[in-house]
């Protein structure tokens, strides 16, 4: 038996950042990871000799550059690549639609489609933007509580009620700044992205490449509220370099988590993998620290938990530390999915049809959209919702080869697909196990109608079903947000009503991963905010 002042449970981004935010100011802590490698959905395996693969999460914007500041992590090896362009969505009548921030590229690529929408998108992007700088400092910080909360849910304090007002006041002084956009970013956040797409533009490519995003780890059609909050993500984060540019960490995601653990360690935190939670220890006094698998008990007055809401409150947590209405909160969390991972090993870059020329081209730097029009979309999401994988995945492709010649052989490349829609719910006599391979096979021919010599390059392939997502990364449904990021789940709402600020109903038991406020994504913000809860509380 050992003792620490607090335990993390998950070395995720989140985990380690909570866990040095922790020991700066001096507290003595303890990360467990269940996994062999860091990182949680942000890491790099060589899953084949030479290649160092990026498993799950892909690419990096959003996360907040604060922390890689305050954490020194360029020092400790972190470095983000940008890609330009950052977006290529192939057609299969021979055109194409190229994105990214290179001046004037935006304005020439629309134009060919259309030029009323090429003098349209800088007005979109300015909106979103607009609408953004309001959103972004929100998530710097614990979710104000806008909503009244009963009894049954969380007893009232006059400290937590001033609190509520005070930063109700300055949510509210925030969207006012937005004047006579105010009704745009409601729409934005609780809207769906296709009428706003409609509204905006007639050129349906540009309109698919845009909507791909608002999808993407979401099982909703872009035709359902909700799905426009993505949107904006496009152009929040400054981490690939400036605003809204998307970049790659050099030597795969797993460089990110690497730059943090030695930040870490310097800083005097234990990390141990392999180290699997069977519970959390509570008693009448609250939390008293965790049991591992392996029959060790280490104590702690407090325990962060940056595993999702149902790992920590309905498996590692005994039900009768925890009231009646929470526990039915935390049982209603939706973590629906329809989302799945493919890496390919290639030994040749991918040679599209509209884009004939050999090698490396710009088009391969940025992510590259399968699905060229929104009915495609629509018609995938279709299938998913009767329990089928689509028959017409749309799929997010990136090639970080393109630009980080460390993660491959010399002349062979890393192909990630980030594939929707693949329900993990399936039908009534469907199962993950036997249908992964015959829809990663239905994902490669997709792919093939735009770049033949795809099929006949692949050196290695992994596939990870919804059904993988849970069992490798501990992910609910396969839920990569760890809770779907619908609009009764976000800000005061996530996970459940009245405890978005991380405490949770057991005293020294906290919630720090993207089950919180903000949610998903790459961004650090929730281990920050957690980290700020957590010192707090003396």
């Amino acid at each position: 038996m050992s003792s620490v002042d607090c335990i993390v449970i998950g070395a995720g981004h989140n985990g380690l950042v909570l866990a040095a935010y922790l020991a700066r100011a001096g507290r003595k802590v303890v990360v467990l990871e269940r996994r062999a490698v860091l990182g949680g959905c942000s890491t790099t395996e060589e899953l084949w000799p030479g290649f160092k693969v990026s498993t799950a999460s892909y690419v990096i914007s959003l996360f907040l550059p604060s922390i890689i500041q305050e954490l020194k992590l360029k020092h400790y090896g972190l470095e983000i690549l940008p890609r330009t362009p950052s977006s290529f969505t192939p057609m299969r009548d021979g055109r194409y639609l190229l994105m990214g921030p290179e001046p004037g590229l935006n304005a020439r690529s629309i134009a060919a489609f259309s030029q009323r929408d090429a003098q349209q998108y800088p007005r979109y992007e300015a909106m979103l933007e607009q609408v953004a700088q309001v959103v972004e400092p929100l998530l710097m910080e614990s979710a104000p509580e806008l909503l009244p909360v009963s009894r049954s849910m969380r007893k009232p304090a006059l400290g937590r009620t001033l609190d509520a007002a005070r930063r109700g006041l300055k949510f509210r002084a925030a969207l006012a700044r937005l004047g006579e956009r105010l009704p745009e970013a409601v729409e934005l956040l609780t809207g769906a992205a296709r009428p706003i797409l409609d509204r905006w533009f007639e050129t349906d490519v540009l309109k698919a490449t845009l909507a791909t995003d608002a999808i993407i780890g979401a099982f909703a059609s872009i035709s359902a509220p909700g799905t426009a909050y993505v949107l904006m993500h496009h152009v929040m984060g400054e981490a690939g370099g400036a605003r809204g540019v998307w970049g790659y960490v050099r030597g795969g995601m797993g460089g990110l988590a690497q730059a943090l653990a030695a930040a870490c360690r310097d800083l005097g935190v234990e990390i141990r993998t392999e180290a699997a939670v069977k519970q959390i220890s509570v008693d009448e006094r609250g939390v008293q620290g965790v049991e591992l698998e392996s029959g060790e008990t280490l104590t702690a007055k407090k325990v962060a938990s940056t595993i999702d809401a149902h790992q920590t409150f309905e498996v590692l947590t005994a039900p009768q530390h925890l009231p009646e209405s929470f526990r039915e909160a935390v049982a209603r969390i939706d973590y629906s999915s329809a989302s799945a991972k493919i890496n390919l090993a290639l030994s040749e870059p991918p040679r599209f049809t509209c884009w004939p020329e050999a090698g490396v081209g710009p088009h391969l730097h940025g992510t590259i959209h399968i699905g060229e029009n929104l009915e495609t979309i629509e018609r995938a999401y279709d299938d998913a919702k009767y329990g089928r994988p689509s028959q017409t995945p749309i799929l997010e492709i990136t090639m970080p080869t393109s630009v980080d010649k460390t993660l491959a052989p010399d002349g062979q490349h890393l192909l990630g697909l980030f594939v929707q829609f693949a329900p993990y719910q399936l039908a009534a006599g469907l199962h993950w196990d036997q249908l992964k391979e015959s829809f990663a096979d239905r994902c490669v021919e997709v792919l093939a109608e735009y770049a033949p010599n795809v099929p006949g390059a692949i050196l290695h392939r992994q596939v990870l079903s919804p059904l993988d997502l849970e069992r490798v990364y501990g992910l609910t449904g396969g839920n990569i947000m760890q809770g779907a990021m619908h609009a009764h789940q976000l800000f005061s709402m996530r996970p459940v009503l009245g405890w978005a600020d991380h405490r949770t109903p057991v005293r020294g038991l906290y919630l720090a991963g993207a089950a919180c406020h903000p949610g998903g994504g790459v961004m650090g913000a929730c281990g920050l905010n957690a980290a700020r809860a957590i010192l707090a509380d003396r």
